[in-house]
């Protein structure tokens, strides 16, 4: 069975909304700009990335009670060699990162989300908060470009606020050579655990890229990523508060047949 052919569980879809909506409560999560979310065929969905990680799993749970659309993630080589987080990526439909996946999730027209910065850009110290790290990864406007996807571009600035990451450049060195996160960090308190900030998600207006040309592709590519790296860069710093606010679940979800939920109109 290929990668691609995962398929979202129910029933773990149930399993992991129970211990997800806690953690919408207590970081009364909101989301703004549902309404730029198309509601079937191919988008790339491209998220920032925090250290904490799991802003991105409330995201995902809200995506699919607002709009009744199941994102199927581009995941970390990481996750799925580590026992039992495969198993739970499989039935969440996260499959691993590579063009090929990715193509083949957009060609038959899936809402695929992608964190180009990665693990390194979740390591950002406390100097870099509310920036991106894509530096020249340019892999995830080729495949926008090729498959002729809309980039749908989302972020949630205080994301970066859960945790505070300390210069430190044994952290950089380590990850750099090894691929393997060691930071210096520090959450509510003195403690690990992540601060109870609250969570607003903002989604800007879809990207649409021109045809593709291979003989301008360089040009197209660097034209997008630009678009790209400016929107990440506005939604970081503002807060449009979007014409569909979604605070929340307003009851039960059943996983089996995906119903959108009621937005709440400002």
């Amino acid at each position: 069975m290929q990668p691609t052919d995962w398929n979202p569980d129910p029933e773990t879809y149930q399993a992991t909304a129970s211990v997800l909506r806690p953690l919408q409560r207590v970081h009364r999560q909101h989301v703004a700009g549902f309404e730029h979310v198309p509601r079937e065929g191919r988008v790339l969905m491209v998220m920032h990335h925090s250290f904490a990680t799991y802003d991105a799993f409330l995201f995902g749970l809200a995506l699919v009670e607002f709009t009744g659309r199941i994102p199927r993630g581009l995941g970390d080589d990481r996750l799925f060699q580590t026992p039992g987080v495969r198993r739970i990526m499989r039935t969440i439909g996260i499959v691993p990162a590579s063009p090929g996946a990715g193509h083949q999730l957009l060609e038959r027209g899936e809402l695929v989300g992608v964190a180009p910065g990665g693990m390194w850009e979740a390591l950002r110290p406390r100097s870099q908060r509310y920036q991106t790290r894509w530096g020249d990864r340019r892999g995830f406007v080729r495949l926008a470009l090729r498959t002729g996807s809309p980039l749908l571009l989302v972020a949630c600035r205080t994301a970066d606020d859960l945790y505070t990451i300390y210069d430190n450049p044994l952290t950089e060195a380590i990850y750099k050579r090894f691929h393997f996160p060691l930071p210096l960090v520090r959450g509510w308190g003195p403690t690990l655990l992540p601060r109870p900030v609250q969570l607003t998600h903002h989604i800007a207006p879809p990207i649409v890229p021109p045809a593709w040309d291979p003989s301008r592709e360089d040009e197209q590519l660097e034209e997008i990523f630009q678009a790209a790296s400016t929107t990440m860069d506005r939604l970081l710093h503002s807060a449009d508060p979007g014409v569909s606010v979604w605070r929340g679940p307003p009851g039960g979800f059943d996983p089996h047949n995906h119903p959108a939920a009621t937005a709440h109109h400002r």
